[in-house]
């Protein structure tokens, strides 16, 4: 599944320039696009550990979360900074956070009660994955219940060719 979760975040990052100062989907009071490090340590204080990379030429920080400083019900938490806006880069504004809940903790009934109808489902054949244009990838466990990792980002318009629209 690490193949599947590798692809979303890959397709959220090169989606995340075209995305605008609209409402994301959040969790926890942490919104893609909108909060900052502070806000994100003010909710879950300090991370279990931290790293810096660079993506697409910029400096960027990734929170990680686990263990008894990880929220109730999460495995995993990973909240990722640093967002091009039409502002310029903003190194302090989160660009992602990655949930990885206990298992039971989130299941496919959870996530539509939740968060609604996705816009689009994953094709036939493929691994059970909900995409919400509000932000939101939940991908599932082979059995298509359990979910595996939600991935929250600033709004995206729907990837082209993927998946299957929901009315």
């Amino acid at each position: 599944m690490r193949g599947w979760r590798r692809l979303a975040v890959l397709v959220a990052l090169t989606l995340l320039s075209l995305s605008g100062e609209t409402v994301a989907a959040e969790w926890g009071t942490i919104n893609p696009g909108q909060s900052t490090m502070e806000a994100v340590r003010a909710q879950y204080g300090g991370p279990t550990r931290t790293a810096t990379q660079k993506v697409e030429g910029y400096d960027t920080a990734q929170w990680v979360y686990e263990g008894p400083q990880a929220p109730g019900g999460i495995r995993r938490l990973v909240v990722d900074f640093g967002l091009l806006t039409p502002a310029g880069f903003q190194p302090a504004l989160v660009r992602s956070l990655t949930l990885e809940p206990k298992p039971g903790a989130f299941t496919q009934t959870t996530v539509l009660e939740g968060w609604g109808e996705p816009t689009k489902v994953s094709a036939a054949g493929q691994p059970k994955s909900f995409f919400y244009e509000s932000g939101l990838v939940v991908l599932f466990d082979t059995e298509g219940w359990q979910v595996e990792t939600m991935l929250f980002t600033p709004p995206q318009a729907p990837a082209k060719g993927q998946g299957t629209p929901r009315p």
